[in-house]
C-alpha cells in the first residue's frame, strides 16, 4: 500500500481549535468481517489490532468523569470485538447516547445472529454503510453477495421498529471514486423512494461522505494517477463556511490501545491529538487545544462538506 501522510503534511488548511467534547469516537478494533475499496481504516478479516478489556473501562471512566453525551462506536467492525456489548450496556447505564456504525452484514455473521435485537433493546443509533441502492454498485465496492445481506440486514432492523419510530436508523454513502457525493437532500429522497419501493425499507437519514485520500483509497489514487487531482478537487470546492461545524471541534477519536486523534482520518493517518491519551481526558478537558490539520481535511470542507454527521451546509 502506497504511504499518503507524506503527500498530505504540508498544507495551506486553516487552523482549528477545540471546543467542548461532547462525541467519543471509538474504534474498537481494525478487524472486519468485509475489505471495503473505500475503506480509509483499510479494515480487513485479516487484521488483529482489538481494543482490551481495560482501555474500554478506561472509556467508561472517561464519559462518566468528562459527562460525554455521546458514545460513536466504530471499527472495523466494532461488534467484533469481544468487550462491544459489556460497553454499550455500561455506557447506556450512565445516560449515554450510542451510536454503531454497523456494516450491515455483521448482523448475519454466524455468532452474531441476536446482534439486532441487542441493539434494540439498548435503545442503541444505528448508522449503517450502504454506498448504494443497487446490488451492482454495492457488490462492486463491497463483495459479492453484500447487497442482498446488507438488505436482509435493514429488514431486520425494520422489523424491530429502526426507521420508523423512535429507534433511529441512518445510511451512509461514499461515491465509488474520486468525485465529491452529490446534494444529500436529493440523494436522501432517491434512496427513501428506491428502498421503499423496491424492499420496504425506511430509515431516519442518508449522510453523504466524501471518499478521503488515505490508507486503501489514497493508495488506489496514486497507483491511478489520481491522487493530486483529486486533492485539487478538494481544495476547489473549500467552503470556509464548513469550518465552524466540521467535527473535529467536538469530537475525539481514540483508537484501540486507547491513544487519542482529532478524527478517525487522523487516526489512521497517525497524526495524534494534543491530548495523546485517554488518561489526559481525565484532568485536562482539551477546549482550545490546536487540531492537528493536513490537506486531507479538506475532503470535510469540500462542496456541501462531510463528517461522520453527513453534509455540513445547510
Amino acid at each position: 500500500m502506497h504511504p499518503t501522510l507524506p503527500l498530505l503534511q504540508a498544507t495551506d488548511f486553516p487552523t482549528l481549535r477545540r471546543r467542548a467534547l461532547d462525541t467519543l469516537q471509538v474504534n474498537l478494533g481494525y478487524r472486519c468481517n468485509q475489505s471495503c475499496l473505500h475503506c480509509h481504516v483499510a479494515a480487513s478479516p485479516q487484521r488483529t489490532e482489538m481494543m482490551d478489556a481495560a482501555t474500554v473501562d478506561l472509556v467508561l471512566e472517561v464519559l462518566r468523569v468528562c459527562q460525554v453525551r455521546s458514545l460513536d462506536l466504530t471499527g472495523g467492525a466494532p461488534e467484533l470485538n469481544a468487550e462491544f456489548r459489556r460497553l454499550v450496556r455500561a455506557a447506556r447505564a450512565l445516560g449515554v447516547h450510542v451510536i454503531d456504525r454497523c456494516n450491515l452484514t455483521i448482523l448475519s455473521e454466524p455468532g452474531h445472529e441476536d446482534l439486532a435485537e441487542f441493539l434494540a433493546e439498548q435503545g442503541v443509533e444505528v448508522t449503517a454503510s450502504l454506498p448504494c441502492y443497487s446490488l451492482e454498485r454495492v457488490d462492486a465496492q463491497r463483495g459479492e453477495g453484500v447487497f442482498d445481506r446488507s438488505i436482509a440486514g435493514l429488514q431486520r432492523l425494520n422489523a424491530l421498529g429502526y426507521g420508523s419510530g423512535a429507534l433511529v436508523l441512518n445510511l451512509v454513502y461514499n461515491p465509488q471514486g474520486p468525485s465529491l457525493p452529490p446534494p444529500q437532500d436529493k440523494l436522501e429522497a432517491d434512496y427513501k423512494r428506491e428502498l421503499f419501493a423496491h424492499f420496504g425499507i425506511r430509515f431516519n437519514q442518508l449522510y453523504a461522505l466524501a471518499n478521503m485520500p488515505i490508507q486503501r483509497f489514497g493508495s488506489t489514487l496514486i497507483s491511478k494517477g489520481q491522487f493530486q487531482p483529486y486533492i485539487k478537487l478538494l481544495k476547489d470546492n473549500f467552503h470556509a463556511e464548513n469550518l465552524d461545524t466540521v467535527m473535529c471541534r467536538s469530537l475525539i477519536s481514540v483508537d484501540y490501545q486507547g491513544d487519542l486523534y482529532d478524527c478517525d482520518f487522523n487516526q489512521m493517518l497517525k497524526l495524534p491529538a494534543q491530548r495523546r491519551h485517554l488518561r489526559e481526558l481525565l484532568t485536562e478537558n482539551g477546549v482550545g487545544d490546536a487540531i492537528a490539520v493536513a490537506q486531507h481535511c479538506y475532503g470535510c470542507t469540500a462542496g456541501q462538506g462531510s463528517s461522520c454527521g453527513g453534509a455540513l451546509a445547510a
